[in-house]
């Protein structure tokens, strides 16, 4: 049975079609997207979830999969270092690097997203919450993070890793490693960031150097180290 689609909180904000009711009810939507503020502020706060690294990677990984099992391994190796682990709370990669803080016995963190269909918090998350709008949760992201690293992922990892990438850039955030886990999906990537961005001087090198790519863990975590 296919589930019926939902209009969520974030096509209500944004998409055209659906301007006049946003202006009917705009005092009210910005008082929700304030309370996902500080509800996320306020829990997080409370938490103390010390230094921790977000986790970044596909829904889609199958648990069956070597992708699953490096992603336990990630969570697992940042948890014995001493970092909490932060994720978007979904399946596949996700789910994995949450299993694996578990598994080290660190804080497990789920920042979850309403979708168009259901795609709910994985069991390995023991600090949950839910975000109506994509924004509000990136802020939290990189908030409550000293790091990033990315699995193998879609559009969704894209997006983030970017975001971060250009707060670094900016210098709108301090020390900030981000590690590229998985040197035969990631470094088509960053080979055209060299052949293109940095041959056509839209970005310089030591942009792109921001990037590690790594198929090692363990260099990935001396590189989150680099945050303290």
């Amino acid at each position: 049975m296919t589930s019926k689609r939902r209009v969520t909180a974030d096509e209500r904000l944004l998409d055209f079609r659906h301007r006049e009711e946003w202006k009917q009810k705009a005092a009210w939507r910005v008082m929700k997207i304030q309370s996902e503020f500080v509800g996320g502020f306020d829990t997080l706060e409370a938490a103390e979830l010390g230094d921790a690294i977000g986790v970044y990677g596909s829904a889609r990984t199958e648990v069956d999969s070597e992708e699953y099992k490096l992603g336990v391994e990630l969570g697992r190796k940042l948890g014995e270092a001493g970092f909490s682990v932060i994720t978007g709370g979904g399946p596949g990669a996700m789910e994995a690097a949450n299993r694996g803080a578990v598994e080290a016995g660190v804080k497990s963190i789920g920042l979850g997203i309403e979708l168009p269909f259901e795609q709910g918090i994985n069991e390995f998350v023991d600090i949950q919450l839910d975000f109506h709008y994509f924004f509000v949760r990136k802020v939290m992201f990189l908030k409550y993070s000293q790091g990033f690293c990315a699995l193998p992922g879609g559009y969704g990892t894209m997006d983030e890793l970017f975001e971060s990438l250009t707060l670094v850039q900016t210098e709108k955030v301090g020390k900030f490693p981000i590690a590229l886990i998985g040197i035969d999906y990631w470094g088509g990537l960053v080979d055209w960031l060299r052949s293109s961005m940095v041959q056509q001087r839209k970005i310089n090198d030591k942009d792109v150097d921001l990037l590690l790519v790594t198929d090692d863990l363990d260099e990935a975590i001396a590189h989150m180290q680099q945050a303290g």
